[in-house]
C-alpha cells in the first residue's frame, strides 16, 4: 500500500513539474506573441520609440493612477513597457556608476529657455539656438532614454540612426538622432509629472494640464534638476552655454529662476487661431502613436486645447514681471519665420549670448537647410474649424 501511494505522490509531483514548466514555457511564447502582433501593426516603430518608449517602469506604474488604458491601445502600452524594462538594467548601473558626477554636476545658471505656445516657432528656433557649436541642449540620442544615456551613448547614437525615419510623426519636419527635442518628451521618461501625461491620456487632458503645467510638483522639480544636469553632462563637454526648449516652461517661470537665476528667456508669439490649430492637430497624431487612451473627437479637441492656450498665455502673463531686465526678448513668429538670420543676431545681442561670430556659420547653414522644408496644410473637421473660429477670432 505504501509504495502504491509513493508512486501516484511521485506522479503528481512530476505532473505538476510538467505543468509548471508547460506555464513557464508558454507565457514567454504568448507574451512574445502578443509583443509582436502589438508592434507589427506599426508603420513607424521607431517614431513610438523616440516619442515615447524606454519609460522607467515605475513611471509607468504611477501613470496607471492617473488614467485607464484602453484594450485598444494594449499594444501600444505593451510596446512602452517592454522598451522600458529592457533599458532599467542600464539605469540602475548609470544610477551607480555616475551618482557623485550627476549630485557634483552645476549647469550654467544661467541658460537659454525657449519659451512660448506650442506651434508657435519654438521648434525652428530650437535647431537654430542648437546649431551653435558651443550650445548643449537634450537632443533626440538622448531623451529616448536619459535614465541610461551615459551609459548607452554610442548604441543610441547608432541605433537611432539605422532606425529613425526622415520626417516627424507629427508633421513634415526633418529629424535625426543628434536633432534638439523638446526637454519635456525626455522628462516623461522619468516622471508622470510632465505635460506628456495628458498625450498619454487624452480623454483627461484638462486635468493633466492643470496638474502638470499650471502647478508642478517637488517630485518634478527634483526630476528637471537630475534631467537637466544629465543633458549637461552628456552634451555639456566644451560648450559654453545650454539651451532649454519647452513650451510648458511658459508656465514654469518662477521655478526656472529659482533654479537658474539668470535663465535668459525666449518667448515666441504667434496669431492664435493658427497655433491652436496646428496643436490641435499634433495632438490628435501623438494620441494616435503613443496615447494609451483612444483620442479625443475633434471638436473636444478644439475646446481644450484652445482653454489651454488661454490658460498658458494668463500665466505667462502672471509671472513675467520675475524676469530681470536683460533676460528677456519677445519674438513674433513672422519675424522668425521671415527674417531668420536678422531675428537670430537679434537675439545674441539682446540676451548677451556669446560667442554670434563662431554661431553666425552654423545657424546660416541650419536656415539654408530649413529653407526646404514645406509646412503641411492643417485641416480640420468642418465642425472643429468653426468652433475653433468661433472661440479665437
Amino acid at each position: 500500500m505504501h509504495w502504491m501511494q509513493r508512486l501516484w505522490a511521485t506522479a503528481f509531483r512530476r505532473r505538476e513539474l510538467r505543468n509548471t514548466a508547460l506555464a513557464l514555457y508558454w507565457f514567454p511564447v504568448s507574451f512574445c506573441r502578443l509583443f509582436l502582433v502589438g508592434v507589427l501593426s506599426f508603420s513607424n516603430l521607431s517614431d513610438v520609440l523616440v516619442a515615447g518608449g524606454c519609460i522607467r517602469p515605475t513611471t509607468l506604474l504611477a501613470g496607471l493612477r492617473h488614467g485607464t488604458v484602453s484594450v485598444k491601445r494594449l499594444p501600444v502600452a505593451l510596446l512602452l513597457t517592454v522598451s522600458g524594462l529592457v533599458v532599467e538594467p542600464f539605469a540602475w548601473l548609470q544610477s551607480l556608476l555616475f551618482h557623485r558626477r550627476i549630485q557634483a554636476c552645476r549647469c550654467p545658471d544661467n541658460p537659454v529657455v525657449v519659451i512660448g505656445h506650442w506651434r508657435s516657432g519654438t521648434t525652428y528656433l530650437h535647431q537654430l539656438l542648437s546649431a551653435d557649436p558651443c550650445a548643449a541642449t537634450a537632443r533626440n540620442q538622448f531623451i529616448i532614454a536619459p535614465q541610461a544615456a551615459l551609459i548607452l551613448k554610442p548604441l543610441l547614437n547608432h541605433f537611432l540612426r539605422r532606425v529613425m525615419t526622415q520626417h516627424r510623426p507629427i508633421d513634415a519636419v526633418s529629424w535625426g538622432p543628434e536633432d534638439p527635442q523638446e526637454d519635456e518628451v525626455g522628462l516623461a521618461r522619468l516622471t508622470m509629472d510632465s505635460h506628456m501625461s495628458g498625450i498619454a491620456f487624452p480623454q483627461d487632458y484638462p486635468r493633466h494640464f492643470r496638474r502638470t503645467v499650471l502647478h508642478s510638483s517637488t517630485q518634478f522639480e527634483r526630476h528637471f534638476l537630475q534631467f537637466t544636469r544629465l543633458t549637461w553632462l552628456y552634451e555639456g563637454a566644451g560648450k559654453t552655454h545650454l539651451v532649454i526648449k519647452n513650451s510648458v516652461h511658459t508656465a514654469r517661470i518662477a521655478l526656472l529662476l529659482r533654479l537658474f537665476p539668470r535663465a535668459r528667456f525666449v518667448y515666441l508669439y504667434r496669431r492664435p487661431l493658427d497655433s491652436v490649430r496646428s496643436l490641435v492637430q499634433v495632438k490628435q497624431r501623438l494620441a494616435r502613436l503613443v496615447g494609451l487612451q483612444l483620442p479625443p473627437s475633434s471638436l473636444q479637441q478644439v475646446e481644450e486645447t484652445a482653454a489651454a492656450h488661454g490658460q498658458l498665455q494668463e500665466a505667462y502673463e502672471r509671472s513675467k514681471h520675475l524676469i530681470p531686465p536683460g533676460q528677456l526678448i519677445e519674438v513674433a513668429y513672422d519675424d522668425l519665420v521671415q527674417t531668420p538670420q536678422v531675428t537670430m543676431q537679434r537675439i545674441y545681442q539682446s540676451l548677451q549670448i556669446s560667442g554670434w561670430s563662431t554661431a553666425q556659420p552654423a545657424i546660416e547653414a541650419r536656415i539654408a537647410k530649413g529653407k526646404m522644408y514645406q509646412a503641411e496644410p492643417v485641416v480640420l473637421e468642418p465642425e472643429a474649424e468653426q468652433r475653433l473660429q468661433a472661440l479665437l477670432s
